[in-house]
């Protein structure tokens, strides 16, 4: 059934089914674009909200992200062949982020004991979980990458909001959204390049929607987006600055590093024969879908941070 709409001076009428190939593309194009802004301008408000709260809120969220983030990569390992320990993968993910956070002040400091502990855990439970019939190294090892995949590389967050240089409260939000806001620039950022001048795939067997035209828009955006950030949010609120040279190679690394995290998702939903990781979020897939990027850009910006110079507190 074709819905019409008016032409203009009483001009024919256009039906869905007349119109052509290429404005269906151009529509389809445009209406992603507007989801994806719709979502940040929906969720960027209440995250920025709950991040400046700190404490047990900002905990909860990163706890939630990784249950929900573990819980769709083993419905994708499923769907792969394997049979990871969901019951019990899901809230040892989550409980990474807590325990992390429950550090005096929330200092990063996961304990190598920590991760012994889960190892030790998914082992024991697989033996009457699986049994030797129920191909128990494949499911450790799914539900040990869940793990590590999702609350292990989330707890960087917090690494990040109680770093040791930030000062106060706000100092910590503002450090730990720079890298936040620079992953959404080049999220962004390369969409839009990719679909005004997207001709070379980058690596279509991977990713058939990815253009060495998206990465390099992606990175420039990056680079805009956190410069700008820098300059009138970074300093003023969280006094800490980085020197022109840092911020350069500190955009250009997180730019790199995102698209490396876009692309591994991706990477493992071809394997599970699926488009989206879940359809928690109507139009837009589901959390991993969201956080691809960031999950590689967080350890990457702690470790950065934690590079003598790159940080510099300022009066």
């Amino acid at each position: 059934m074709s819905i019409e709409q008016t032409g203009p001076l009483n001009g024919p009428a256009v039906t869905s089914s007349s119109r052509s190939p290429a404005g269906a593309v151009v529509t389809a194009r445009i209406s992603e674009l507007t989801r994806r802004i719709l979502f940040a301008a929906v969720a960027g408000p209440a995250v920025v909200v709950i991040v400046r709260l700190g404490g047990l809120p900002f905990a909860a969220l990163v706890g939630a992200a990784a249950a929900v983030g573990a819980w769709e990569l083993f419905r994708l390992a499923r769907a792969g062949g394997s049979d990871p320990l969901v019951r019990l993968g899901v809230p040892l993910a989550a409980a990474l982020p807590l325990i992390v956070a429950s550090e005096p002040r929330g200092v990063f400091e996961l304990p190598p004991a920590l991760l012994a502990a889960n190892l030790l855990v998914v082992l024991t439970a697989a033996i009457w979980m699986r049994g030797a019939s129920g191909r128990p190294l494949a499911s450790v090892g799914a539900t040990l990458f869940g793990i590590a995949y999702t609350g292990g590389l989330l707890s960087f967050a917090v690494g990040i909001r109680y770093h040791r240089f930030v000062t106060s409260e706000a100092g910590g939000a503002v450090l730990l959204l720079l890298p936040v806001v620079a992953t959404w620039a080049n999220d962004i950022g390369g969409y839009v390049a990719g679909r005004l001048f997207g001709r070379r795939k980058l690596l279509p067997a991977v990713s058939p929607g990815k253009t060495v035209a998206g990465a390099v828009g992606g990175l420039v955006a990056t680079l805009a987006v956190s410069w700008v950030y820098v300059q009138r949010i970074l300093q003023p609120i969280g006094e800490l600055g980085m020197r022109p040279r840092n911020l350069v190679v500190f955009a250009i690394v997180v730019s790199t590093v995102g698209q490396i995290g876009d692309l591994a998702e991706s990477l493992l939903k071809r394997e599970a024969g699926v488009k989206d990781s879940s359809g928690i979020f109507p139009g837009h897939g589901g959390v991993l879908d969201r956080i691809d990027s960031l999950l590689f850009v967080l350890p990457v910006a702690w470790a950065l941070f934690e590079v003598r110079g790159v940080l510099i507190p300022t009066p």
